[in-house]
């Protein structure tokens, strides 16, 4: 099957009033595991790659990138590909050439005015290259290093009116909203705050996703996806899954020194995760 378009995969997940779910992967055991999964349950997926993730593998996207188009080709459901949390300008500008069809810029680090005119350039220059654009207003936190944040901080929040300007004045096709949620997270303990998410979905009219969103229980994600987010990324529970798997198995098998023994049960793991959480969406 040739590479899905991510804003086709969300625009079919907004029309069914449902979300699609965006995995985060880091090694090709990642990109197999989430393709597996979405597969064992019929359900098409994106497979997201972070600028973080980029420069863990030397800084170089192409690898990575490369090895993900070829597993999704040959994926039985539709899978996209999208380059998540750039800051960089120059890794912006190898999305097109690396089979991804969307990006996520994220300017969210600076004060309104900078981040408008950031994501405002950054949007006018993928939309010239045919390019789906998600961008971040609030701050969900957790991310490169940043200390932990109060998630519930009014100013940490995503205003509905300040939404509405931002989307309207930057041209994004998607807005990452601060509702509750923290990236990072390992304990499934995050509370979104629902009555701001039903304003943010009446103020906007574009897709809304939903970052932090291993450390939300079912009952959360379910709502979420019943409110209105129509993108949901999930990272830290892959790597919980996979860590898990190796530690469980090296522990039980000290004398093991085949990596395919133990990279094969944490792929395993990781596609459960990944079954499981799309199970969750589908849930509400």
């Amino acid at each position: 099957m040739s590479l899905a378009a991510t804003g086709e995969l969300v625009a079919q997940a907004a029309g069914a009033r449902g979300a699609v779910p965006a995995f985060n992967v880091i090694t090709l055991e990642h990109v197999e595991a989430v393709i597996t999964g979405a597969e064992s349950v019929g359900a098409p997926v994106i497979l997201q790659v972070s600028e973080n993730a980029v420069k863990f593998r030397y800084g170089r996207l192409l690898p990575l990138a490369r090895a993900a188009t070829a597993a999704a080709e040959q994926a039985s459901v539709p899978v996209a590909l999208h380059l998540d949390h750039v800051q960089s300008d120059g890794l912006l500008r190898q999305t097109p050439a690396a089979g991804f069809s969307s990006v996520m810029y994220d300017a969210s680090r600076l004060p309104y005015a900078e981040n408008l005119a950031a994501t405002r350039a950054a949007a006018d220059w993928a939309h010239a290259q045919g390019l789906w654009i998600e961008a971040e207003l609030g701050e969900v936190g957790g991310k490169n290093g940043r200390p932990p944040l109060d998630a519930h901080a009014p100013a940490a929040r995503t205003d509905p009116a300040e939404a509405r300007a931002f989307v309207a004045d930057s041209g994004v096709d998607a807005l990452a909203v601060a509702i509750g949620s923290v990236h990072a997270m390992t304990t499934r303990t995050a509370a979104l705050d629902h009555d701001l998410l039903g304003r943010l979905t009446a103020a906007l009219d574009v897709p809304l996703v939903l970052h932090g969103s291993s450390g939300l229980p079912d009952t959360e994600l379910t709502a979420a996806v019943t409110g209105g987010i129509t993108k949901v990324n999930v990272g830290t529970a892959l790597n919980l899954a996979m860590t898990s798997a190796i530690r469980e198995f090296l522990t039980a098998h000290p004398e093991a020194v085949d990596s395919r023994k133990y990279l094969t049960v944490a792929r395993e793991a990781m596609a459960e995760a990944v079954a499981r959480i799309i199970g969750v969406l589908r849930a509400r």
